[in-house]
């Protein structure tokens, strides 16, 4: 059935094509650029005595630039004073081979380390100096990206004068060929050359790899090789491009303090390190995965450190304390006064219990700090997407195609400054291909805008005449995912704009998956706000009807409502819905993106498979039809009547209480908010908004199931004022479900409304008094906390609903209360 799917979507994309293929009318290249020069009939000149990265930066010139022009350029190592001609070399040598470019040159030569020169001759010549080989190849691709590209014709600039070096030592990405990511384990070592080539283009300068044995199966069906000789390639590229060569090496064995176990972790780590061509480093995290203590887990990394440098001289060794107890975390930083020397410096990764200022200051001063980023997933994450709307939460989920700039750059500025080694980001996939592309820009100069990354992203990937469109594009997708879904017209707007370009689009740009991605991002956000607008006016109608109960007869009313609440044909939603049916398979057979688990082989939803939980429900259906099951079994329409009062008052607190729907960034009235995204990007001192929904169980309602939560030991604080002072006020909760832990509740900082306790995560409210005495000056501070110290990933103070009721009035007599449980 898929196989059959896949020819009829085949044949349908070729009719696609030929029915837009009208990009040949689009104004070209050549028409428009002003104060460019015909590059042509260039010839690339390099200079004499090459190494291999420098042969490699030649390469990748000759063929990127015929993947966009058609165009092949001739290459010598003969030079001409005069004529269009590309001189790339390391300064030095081209000096000493091409006597003629000495004035261009003359004190222009920079020492930082990767630096390099781009240059106008003195006779009309483009000239790529490198201060060093990798100075050679990251002039040339960012020669690569200055050029304009047209059906057979290149353009450069009639004066060039490039003179940059990166900021950051390091500027690097993992690329795991493993099962548990979205795209990575379908690539073949060819597609895997042209993304690291990608990825160089725009500074980077480093790949993490991950070993056969990880946190993971070991194989996929979507394995082109096995694990262990696809990483030996990956090492041989590295090697060849003369970029750095990371391992990502999880120490996952239990009992780290039988010598027994260390010296088999030793065995098998050397055997897989010695295969491998080039290594730089080895990262071993504490923890995600891995759970040692520090006192075993040194004695472990000695040994690793020792064999390494036998293996790889040369190579260094860097640790984590990612998840680390209180306990745990003082042991480490007690080891680190004695400054081993086998260890080369620290690791900042997702749930680090510590802000990376308070982690600097306890380290000595000799260890690196390494940054390591997740710029792949958007909630359970490290820096998780601020306010996401739950109908985005449920839908394209936790490892969406997730151009997120703006974001990333206020993550870079914040916390990148205090990493002054650099950066390895933490990827699942290309799904996160356009954030890679901001780091890497960003870790060689911060001080770039994000618009003009953007527009070489767009100019360079997607072609010379869609930089602004694109870059725009890019821009708004990420508009999209900004307040809540239901009032955002930007995703309106964003989709008519890619619809635009998608009609614009020569048949090259319709197969180019960075296009594909952000075609079916934009018709995916307008599919799903499409349903959340007609499945609220749904509920709408539901609830009105229920509201009609007292005067038709609560069976008539949950007909009526069940009624409204069954889905209508909507054309348009039905369009846009087949329209990302289309480019997932368009994504699969381009980059191998399992969009799917059915259709793809994905390894879970959870994992970028967000086509399988594109229907899922955004309204209250669900809950609504479990709660009228009940109300069914009721022989008492009294009591039926109280049951469907008890569903239309759920947010009604009472005459004089208060409601917090503490998920709903719109009803976080009392929630007490902590810093700006911009200041506390990983919401390490601030609440945040979490979800728990079972993707098999629709009848958790919406409310309960999404949360404000707060990491590690930050409280969650709601706050009151202007109370009635000599009124009485109980408390009912719900907690989030998304994490069991323990959990306290403290009234204005010294009353215990209740112990520490198992928290209850099965949706249903418990309730609490609040004494008296505690609100006699009209002010209620609530705080929720966890033990202290635990580590991990520091989630479990979850708040989901909150009902401050007011129970007495002030001449004592006892209100009508909102529904009793």
């Amino acid at each position: 059935m898929i196989a059959a799917f896949r020819t009829c979507f085949i044949s349908g994309l070729f009719s696609f094509l030929t029915v837009f293929s009208i990009a040949q009318n689009r104004t070209t290249t050549k028409d428009i650029l002003p104060n460019r020069i015909n590059f042509s009939e260039a010839e690339v000149v390099k200079a004499p005595g090459f190494t291999g990265p420098e042969n490699k930066a030649i390469e990748m010139l000759v063929d990127e630039v015929e993947k966009r022009s058609r165009l092949r350029l001739s290459v010598s190592e003969q030079g001409i004073q005069r004529g269009k001609s590309i001189y790339i070399g390391q300064y030095d040598a081209l000096l000493k081979s091409f006597p003629f470019l000495q004035k261009s040159l003359a004190n222009n030569k920079s020492q930082k380390p990767e630096g390099y020169h781009i240059l106008t001759g003195e006779s009309g010549q483009v000239i790529v100096a490198g201060n060093d080989a990798r100075g050679v190849l990251f002039g040339t691709g960012r020669l690569l990206r200055i050029m304009d590209y047209a059906r057979d014709s290149i353009f450069l600039p009639v004066e060039i004068d490039l003179v940059s070096a990166p900021k950051y030592p390091l500027r690097g990405h993992q690329t795991g060929y493993r099962p548990k990511t979205n795209s990575y384990d379908g690539w073949s070592v060819a597609m895997w050359e042209q993304y690291i080539r990608d990825l160089v283009v725009f500074g980077t300068n480093a790949i993490e790899l991950i070993p056969p044995i990880s946190d993971d199966d070991a194989d996929s069906p979507h394995f082109s090789k096995p694990s262990m000789q696809m990483m030996i390639e990956m090492s041989r590229l590295a090697k060849e491009y003369g970029i750095e060569c990371w391992v990502w090496y999880p120490a996952l064995e239990k009992n780290y303090a039988d010598k027994a176990v260390v010296d088999k972790s030793v065995k098998e780590w050397g055997a897989v390190l010695r295969q491998l061509p080039r290594v730089d480093a080895i990262f071993v995290p504490g923890g995600d995965p891995g759970h040692t203590a520090p006192k075993d887990l040194f004695v472990l990394l000695e040994k690793q450190a020792a064999q390494l440098q036998q293996l790889h001289p040369g190579a260094t060794l860097w640790l984590s304390p990612q998840g680390f107890t209180a306990a745990w975390m003082n042991q480490f930083c007690s080891f680190l006064k004695d400054e081993p020397k086998w260890l080369e410096g620290i690791v900042y990764g997702p749930q680090q219990s510590e802000r990376l200022v308070n982690l600097r200051a306890k380290l000595p001063a000799r260890y690196k700090i390494r940054h390591y980023p997740d710029i792949t997933h958007c909630i359970r994450a490290q820096y998780p997407v601020p306010d996401w709307d739950f109908a985005y939460s449920v839908t394209l989920n936790r490892e969406p195609i997730n151009p997120r700039p703006v974001d990333q750059s206020l993550i870079f500025k914040q916390i990148q400054p205090l990493a002054d080694y650099g950066f390895l980001t933490y990827s699942e996939g290309c799904n996160d291909d356009v954030n890679k592309i901001v780091w890497s820009s960003m870790g060689w100069d911060p001080d770039t805008d994000i618009a003009d990354i953007l527009r070489d992203y767009g100019r360079y990937f997607i072609g010379t005449d869609w930089g602004e469109a694109f870059a725009q594009g890019l821009l708004n997708l990420e508009k999209n995912w900004k307040g809540a879904l239901l009032t955002n017209t930007q995703v309106t707007t964003t989709l008519l704009q890619f619809q635009e370009m998608e009609r614009l689009a020569s048949p090259q740009m319709l197969q180019n998956w960075r296009f594909q991605q952000a075609l079916y991002r934009a018709y995916y956000d307008a599919a799903v706000r499409s349903r959340l607008l007609q499945e609220t006016a749904m509920e709408d109608r539901a609830m009105a009807c229920l509201r009609q109960a007292a005067q038709s007869g609560t069976e008539v009313a949950m007909k009526r409502a069940e009624e409204a609440l069954e889905p209508a044909a909507l054309p348009v939603r039905d369009l846009l819905r087949s329209r990302v049916f289309e480019l997932a398979e368009a994504l699969f057979q381009s980059i191998h993106m399992q969009l799917s688990v059915g259709r793809y082989q994905a390894i879970a939803t959870h994992r970028g498979a967000n086509l399988d939980l594109i229907d899922y429900p955004l309204n209250n259906a669900g809950w609504l039809r479990k709660q009228f099951a009940g109300i069914r079994k009721l022989t008492n329409e009294a009591d039926r009547l109280k049951k469907i009062d008890a569903i239309i008052n759920w947010e009604n607190p009472g005459a004089g209480g208060f409601y917090d729907d503490l998920g709903n960034p719109l009803a976080q009235r009392h929630l007490v908010k902590g810093k700006s995204y911009a200041e506390d990007p990983a919401f390490q001192e601030s609440p945040m908004v979490g979800f728990s929904f079972e993707f098999n169980d629709h009848t958790t309602r919406i409310s309960s199931g999404r949360f404000a939560e707060t990491l590690h030991d930050q409280p969650l604080e709601m706050l009151y004022t202007n109370l009635d002072k000599n009124g009485q006020y109980k408390i009912r909760i719900v907690y989030g479900a998304e994490m069991d832990s323990e959990i306290k509740l403290v009234a204005n900082d010294q009353y215990e409304i209740h112990p520490m306790m198992t928290k209850n995560i099965t949706y249903d409210p418990i309730e609490f008094i609040i004494p008296k005495h505690v609100t006699k000056n009209g002010v209620l501070k609530l705080t929720w906390s966890r033990p202290k110290g635990l580590g991990r990933n520091g989630r479990g103070v979850q708040v989901a609903e909150v009902w401050l009721i007011h129970v007495h009035d002030q001449s004592g007599l006892k209100r009508k209360q909102p529904y009793e449980w």
